[in-house]
C-alpha cells in the first residue's frame, strides 16, 4: 500500500465541463474532512470526494446522481493501492449532459489521473518491542539501534535490575531486530514483541 508524499492536483475538460481533482495524504477522518473542506471550490457545481484510511472509507456524490462520483473516486484510490488518502473532484458544468456512465468515467478518471501523477511512498507497518536490559547493556543497545532501522521510542522505567525500553522497528525487520538485541545483550535482555 502507498500514501501520497504531498498534495497533488489535476484538471481536465470533458464535454465542456471542467473537472479538478485535489488529492492529499491524511491520517485520520478529521484530517480527511479538513482536506475535503479546504480543497473543494465554492464556485463549482459539485465537490465530490472520497477517502480511505485503513478499513475506514467514506465518499460523497454531492448532488450528482447516486453512485456516479464518490464511489468511482474511491475505486480510483483503491485501484492504485492507496491508503491514508483523500481526493476531492470539483466539477464546473459546461452545458452538456454526460449521463451516468459519462459521470462515472469523468470523476473516476480525473481522480485516477491525479493519483497517477502524484509522488507516492510506501506505507511501512511498524512493530513495538518492550526490552528490559541491564544498565550495562543500555548504551550498547542504543548504539546498535542507531545502525539498524529501529528507533528507541522511550525509556519506560528503571528497576534495581536494569532499564525498560520501548523500541519501534519495521514489521518486516522484526526478527532481525530481536536477533540484534539478543546478540548485543548476550541473551540477557527480556524482549517482548507487541508491548507498547
Amino acid at each position: 500500500m502507498f500514501t501520497l508524499r504531498k498534495n497533488e492536483r489535476f484538471g481536465q475538460e470533458i464535454k465542456k465541463s471542467r473537472f479538478l481533482a485535489s488529492a492529499g495524504p491524511v491520517g485520520t477522518e478529521e484530517e480527511a474532512r479538513r482536506f475535503i473542506a479546504g480543497n473543494g471550490s465554492q464556485e463549482a457545481g459539485h465537490n465530490c470526494w472520497a477517502f480511505r484510511i485503513g478499513d475506514l472509507h467514506r465518499f460523497s456524490d454531492d448532488g450528482e446522481p447516486g453512485g456516479t462520483a464518490g464511489r468511482p473516486i474511491l475505486q480510483a484510490i483503491e485501484g492504485q493501492e492507496f491508503d491514508r488518502v483523500a481526493v476531492v473532484v470539483s466539477r464546473w458544468f459546461g452545458g452538456v449532459l454526460l449521463g451516468a456512465g459519462g459521470l462515472v468515467r469523468a470523476y473516476g478518471g480525473t481522480a485516477a489521473a491525479c493519483l497517477r501523477a502524484a509522488e507516492r511512498e510506501p506505507i511501512i507497518a511498524f512493530a513495538t518491542l518492550s526490552v528490559t536490559c541491564a544498565f550495562a547493556d543500555e548504551a550498547r543497545i542504543r548504539a546498535g539501534l542507531g545502525a539498524f532501522p529501529a528507533t528507541l521510542v522511550e525509556t519506560r522505567g528503571f528497576s534495581p535490575d536494569g532499564v525498560r525500553l520501548r523500541v519501534r522497528t519495521p514489521e518486516a525487520r522484526l526478527d532481525d531486530a530481536i536477533r540484534m538485541l539478543t546478540d548485543i545483550s548476550r541473551g540477557q535482555a527480556d524482549i517482548r514483541p507487541g508491548e507498547g
